[in-house]
């Protein structure tokens, strides 16, 4: 660790504090608590969980509240002063503010139905995350505390958007007018696209478990969706189990291929520690 303090190291912990309740204040917003709009409700029901054939049935928003929680848990532990200085919370301390304000600007464009623009802030807030991913995976985490609050959290956070992300686009593109006539190729092609995206997660986080969770997760209520749900679809309700399956298989083989390095201090100097992988 670098033990010169910047007005940045002193900054940067309350900024992600402060930032944290406006965006689970956002996030009671667009749940209805404050009396407004739920989100699956505004623009028209685009963002309904039956709204297209990519959207999540209803229980799948519930790891929001695990997300929020280790995102609580994240702005507590990194304000504490042995954090300040530590080069992975220099790395990614502002990237995280940014996803919390790009949370919230997501929701306020959802109630507002900005549809379009919904689909702008998604797709920049998925590349905070993986801005962040990155940041993550290059400095290994040096507790297990650490590896949960951090990796965990910032993990599943990664992992949900990306399935989101694809589910937005679709939310989107139907309320455009843009409806095929046989919706359950293009489906199955996206599908295979969020599989894509999990196995290069995995193979460039070393088999990291939490992103892995969270994209199995939607894609699998993407199934029970369409095999439960409207609109209806026993062919892609198969193709999402099929392609849980395939992410938990890429997922155990890359970490199996690449064991867990032994953690080793953190040094101050400008050269990057090998990559690793955290244990989330």
């Amino acid at each position: 660790m670098d033990a010169r303090t910047t007005t940045a190291d002193r900054l940067r912990p309350w900024v992600v504090l402060i930032a944290l309740p406006v965006t689970i204040a956002a996030a009671a917003l667009g749940s209805g608590l404050f009396g407004g709009t739920e989100v699956e409700a505004s623009s028209s029901g685009a963002l309904s969980d039956a709204a297209t054939p990519l959207a999540p049935y209803g229980p799948a928003f519930s790891i929001w509240s695990l997300i929020y929680l280790g995102l609580a848990a994240y702005a507590v532990w990194q304000v504490l002063p042995a954090q300040r200085h530590d080069r992975r919370q220099r790395a990614m301390g502002w990237l995280a503010v940014a996803s919390l304000v790009l949370n919230a600007a997501w929701i306020l464009c959802a109630q507002a139905g900005l549809l379009p623009l919904t689909v702008v802030v998604i797709l920049l807030l998925l590349a905070v995350l993986l801005a962040i991913f990155e940041q993550l995976r290059r400095l290994r985490p040096q507790s297990l505390v650490e590896t949960v609050v951090v990796d965990g959290t910032f993990g599943l956070y990664l992992g949900w958007v990306s399935v989101a992300t694809v589910a937005n686009i679709a939310a989107w593109l139907a309320d455009a007018g843009v409806r095929p006539a046989a919706f359950e190729l293009p489906t199955i092609l996206m599908l295979l696209l969020v599989a894509v995206v999990a196995a290069l997660l995995a193979l460039r986080g070393r088999g990291r478990i939490a992103p892995a969770l969270a994209i199995l997760w939607g894609v699998a209520w993407i199934g029970v969706g369409r095999a439960i749900g409207d609109p209806a679809s026993a062919t892609v309700a198969v193709a999402a189990a099929l392609v849980c399956v395939l992410i938990g298989f890429v997922t155990v083989a890359a970490r199996l291929r690449s064991p867990e390095p032994r953690r080793m201090p953190r040094r101050s100097s400008a050269r990057v520690d090998a990559p690793g992988r955290g244990a989330d």
